[in-house]
């Protein structure tokens, strides 16, 4: 399998090769040309047309193309006229990758030519025949490699085209070569076709699906910008508060040496420093950067009451139940694992609505003392295996819980629904 397997991507290659067209012309020219002056040479073609030597050359179509018998005296002549139709029939193969269509039309004609005219048909002829009808299916007409298909089929069921003044030899011949094409050529370019309308497919498969990457990693930015900037306020609020203790510090503390006045007064520098370079490094995340400080409000966190707000915001765009469910004693947490649970709850509630609309939904807060443990449970169908939008909210709320140093699970629940389950840390294990 892995021989066949390598001699068949080996043959692809050398008929993507941009030479390939004009070797296979050459060659099956050269073919056409040696069978052609075979065929002139042959008496049986003469015993076909039914060529007499008293005949004028030009008596009529049928007689005036005829081979005579080698020793006529029009035989140079069709010497040169079949060996030139077998390079008409076969040379166009040259020029099929860049005009398929002008080379298609150009093979049937000489074809035809040679057929009616001369009642021969060569195997050269035949395999360039096949290649145009291919070509022409896989990059031009699909229309005109069908017509171009649809006379061998005529000549075939009619029982060949001169069929009834053909010898039983060469005639058989010339018929076997029609019911091959007759048979072959609408294959060729049906099998072009399927190749092409195969090779659009996968276009458009990965076009589709370079959108999709490119729309979620998009997503995933607008996401981590979201977090960056929200993050962004709360560390600067801690880095304003130790320059703020700093500078009391040194004014406040009586007998305060100078020494310790002026290490207080560079933490203080230190901290307004890195505020400033924060700011400057984050602040373009913020879109609402030029938007009236009056409408800007405190970042959300698990206060009873925001946490209240926002269940009654999902109860009224649901119309359905939604509890609030704490175990253990509330503690106050580091108000970025706060807003982190906050922002996992609300998406978590959105996604509910979105895929389980009228499902009921349990919001458990448990406070274990080392950790807090979030528990989002509706009692829905449970999330579809492909989610519109590709299931962008999983990935934020996940980039969230990692943000502090968290876990996120999501899954099917027991008894049904979907669960999203969040461990973020505690106090004690953020001040370590």
């Amino acid at each position: 399998m892995e021989r066949a397997g390598g001699w068949a991507d080996r043959g692809r290659r050398i008929a993507a090769a941009p030479y390939a067209p004009v070797v296979v012309g050459v060659l099956l020219a050269l073919l056409a040309v040696a069978e052609s002056i075979a065929q002139a040479r042959s008496p049986r073609l003469a015993q076909v047309i039914g060529f007499s030597e008293t005949a004028p050359v030009g008596a009529t179509i049928g007689h005036a193309a005829s081979t005579p018998p080698p020793d006529s005296a029009a035989a140079p002549l069709y010497l040169v006229i079949l060996p030139l139709i077998g390079l008409a029939t076969t040379l166009p193969i040259a020029f099929l990758r860049g005009h398929p269509t002008g080379a298609g039309v150009a093979v049937f004609a000489t074809m035809g030519l040679s057929l009616v005219a001369f009642q021969t048909l060569t195997v050269a002829g035949a395999g360039a025949q096949l290649i145009a009808g291919y070509r022409l299916g896989r990059a031009g007409s699909h229309r005109l490699a069908l017509v171009l298909a649809a006379p061998y089929l005529v000549a075939a069921l009619a029982g060949a085209v001169v069929g009834s003044s053909m010898s039983s030899t060469a005639g058989s011949e010339v018929r076997i070569l029609i019911l091959l094409l007759a048979c072959l050529t609408p294959a060729a370019a049906l099998a072009g076709m399927a190749r092409r309308a195969r090779s659009e497919a996968l276009a458009n498969t990965t076009a589709r699906q370079a959108i999709a990457d490119t729309l979620m990693e998009h997503t995933a930015r607008g996401e981590r910008a979201r977090i960056a900037r929200e993050l962004h306020d709360v560390v600067a609020h801690h880095i304003s508060m130790v320059s703020v203790q700093a500078e009391t510090a040194r004014l406040t503390t009586p007998g305060m040496p100078p020494a310790g006045a002026e290490r207080l007064s560079a933490i203080g520098d230190t901290a307004r420093a890195a505020l400033t370079e924060m700011r400057r490094l984050l602040g373009v995340l913020r879109e609402d950067a030029e938007a009236d400080p009056a409408v800007r409000r405190p970042q959300p966190g698990l206060r009873l009451r925001e946490l209240n707000e926002l269940l009654d915001e999902s109860r009224d765009a649901s119309g359905t139940g939604t509890r609030l469910i704490l175990r253990g004693p509330p503690v106050t947490l580091d108000p970025g694992v706060e807003l982190a649970a906050y922002r996992i709850v609300q998406e978590a509630l959105t996604n509910a609505r979105r895929h389980a609309p009228g499902a009921a939904v349990d919001v458990e807060l448990h406070y274990t003392g080392d950790d807090l443990l979030l528990l989002i449970r509706d009692n829905g169908p449970g999330l579809p295996a492909v989610t519109p939008g590709g299931g962008h909210g999983l990935s934020g709320m996940r980039e969230r819980a990692a943000a502090v140093g968290g876990a996120l699970r999501t899954g099917p629940a027991e008894g049904g629904g979907f669960l999203v389950e969040a461990r973020l840390p505690g106090k004690e294990e953020m001040a370590r």
